[in-house]
């Protein structure tokens, strides 16, 4: 049977970034799923990434990018979990408390006028796209959203790392979150790797996270 996978995104972001690797997973034979977030809590996103989970006809590799992460570690029924430049969060902790005050993003976080907070566009491709194509780039950016506040600051009530195989892969030229913050993240991790990438890798080099995630997510 195909393998199935759970792509969840990040903060500011949308299933539609993350074209470049759900093509690159078909490629491979895969059945995508990419649920969309910004729910208004983390257990509601993790509520909604659960749905899609329990409808899968096996069990789903979940692969969790930045705050997707937090997501993915509160979501029952994986048959592997990836997490790309992300937050690996036991229970009672938030991405808040993982990346800390001084989390690079911070500084460039802006209230919206609508409610919320958003990134502004101009920051928006070095912080998140530092790697990527102009022409990828300009379609991320157009893409991002405003998000509502408390996302961040919800904390999560399982860690299924802690009995589920779980890959992390660490970004060495992250500038959103710090690799060395990554580091410390992946070793609550069952096996990790670390590769020359920004923030987006699922933008920049989608063939070769598609190679990882479908080698990973294999049950040994």
């Amino acid at each position: 049977m195909l393998a199935e996978v759970v792509l969840v995104h990040g903060l500011y972001h949308q299933p539609a970034h993350l074209l470049p690797l759900i093509d690159a997973l078909a490629g491979h034979g895969a059945v995508v799923h990419a649920p969309r977030l910004h729910r208004g809590s983390l257990a509601a996103d993790t509520s909604a990434v659960q749905r899609v989970v329990d409808r899968c006809r096996t069990k789903p590799i979940i692969v969790g990018h930045s705050y997707g992460g937090a997501v993915a570690s509160g979501v029952r029924g994986a048959a592997a979990l990836i997490f790309m430049a992300a937050f690996v969060p036991d229970v009672g902790e938030s991405c808040a408390d993982l990346g800390g005050p001084d989390a690079p993003v911070n500084a460039w976080v802006r209230p919206h006028p609508a409610g919320g907070t958003y990134i502004p566009a101009g920051v928006a491709p070095d912080l998140f796209y530092a790697d990527c194509s102009t022409d990828a780039t300009t379609r991320a950016v157009d893409l991002l959203v405003p998000q509502a506040p408390g996302h961040g600051r919800g904390t999560v009530r399982a860690a299924s790392w802690r009995q589920t195989t779980s890959h992390y892969i660490v970004c060495s030229r992250d500038r959103a979150l710090s690799p060395e913050r990554q580091q410390r993240l992946a070793g609550r991790c069952t096996s990790q790797e670390t590769i020359e990438a920004s923030h987006s890798p699922y933008i920049s080099q989608p063939a070769g996270i598609a190679a990882t995630i479908i080698t990973r997510g294999v049950v040994r």
